[in-house]
């Protein structure tokens, strides 16, 4: 109840930050701008709220898997989600060749867990079982929400530095002003993620840990992905959402790595040599 609490009290900031944000922005326009930009941060918040789980299955071109076509895919979500006494959650598979996984929804009822078809090729099954049992973690724990909602305010950051370089450049404001807003947007936007996301990605490890019995399948499941995702690239996709994914979609270069969504991955694997299941 305690972390329940705690992430909703976040997201609760996280969506006021977001309504002042576009007051802000639209303030710097003139006092016309502001009412209309109340109205788009309102109807942004209810559409992340409401269909965040939807906007990022469909971003990512997800088709789902039924019990009628699933399989033992299927059956292992099943076996684990009443590990974690959890609801169902929806499954899907998209069709990228990076491995991957994420989870998102609202709350667990509304959830949803989709692996990449990289991840189904390249796993085997105890590195499948922790790499869902982890997501399971996050939907348990209610990070699913407001990882969503860090990642559209991220993205939002992001295409107002643009709008505002833009607009403001036509609109003869001072050039240099635009440029730091640009700066502070792309900035923020990736600090926002990164602070959101690192801290609860070894919670999702050890409470994966246990639901899927052993820590060993997702150690060796972080360990395979780690390596994959420098060698294949994730196509096509947000890269406002990427704190979602179990492991960092991006891979190699210095800034990146600043503002990387995950801890690094020796760390993830240092913590969870230290968990202890029991039974």
């Amino acid at each position: 109840m305690g972390r329940d609490l705690l992430n909703f009290g976040k997201t609760a900031i996280l969506m006021g930050a977001l309504m002042g944000l576009f007051v802000a922005v639209g303030g710097m326009f003139g006092e016309g701008y502001l009412i209309p930009a109340l109205l788009f941060g309102g109807g942004l918040n209810l559409v992340a709220f409401f269909f965040s789980d939807t906007i990022a299955i469909k971003s990512m071109r997800g088709r789902e898997v039924t019990e009628e076509n699933g399989g033992d895919l299927y059956r292992m979500v099943d076996r684990l989600r009443q590990r974690a006494d959890l609801p169902m959650p929806r499954l899907y598979l998209t069709p990228h060749q990076a491995p991957n996984a994420f989870a998102t929804g609202r709350s667990p009822k509304r959830s949803a867990v989709a692996l990449t078809q990289g991840a189904l090729d390249l796993m085997q099954p105890h590195e499948l079982e922790g790499v869902i049992a982890h997501e399971l973690a996050h939907i348990k724990h209610r990070d699913t929400l407001i990882s969503t909602m860090a990642g559209v305010m991220a993205g939002v950051l992001a295409f107002l530095a643009q709008w505002g370089l833009f607009f403001g450049g036509a609109r003869g404001r001072n050039p240099l002003a635009m440029i730091a807003v640009v700066i502070l947007g792309a900035v923020g936007a990736a600090v926002l993620k990164a602070a959101i996301s690192r801290s609860r990605e070894f919670a999702a490890d050890a409470e994966g840990a246990r639901i899927a019995g052993s820590p060993t399948g997702l150690m060796s499941a972080l360990a395979t992905l780690e390596n994959a995702n420098r060698r294949i690239p994730m196509r096509g996709t947000n890269s406002a959402m990427h704190n979602l994914f179990i492991v960092e979609p991006f891979g190699g270069d210095t800034l990146s790595k600043l503002f990387a969504t995950h801890p690094p991955t020796e760390k993830r694997l240092a913590a969870l040599r230290k968990v202890r299941v029991e039974g």
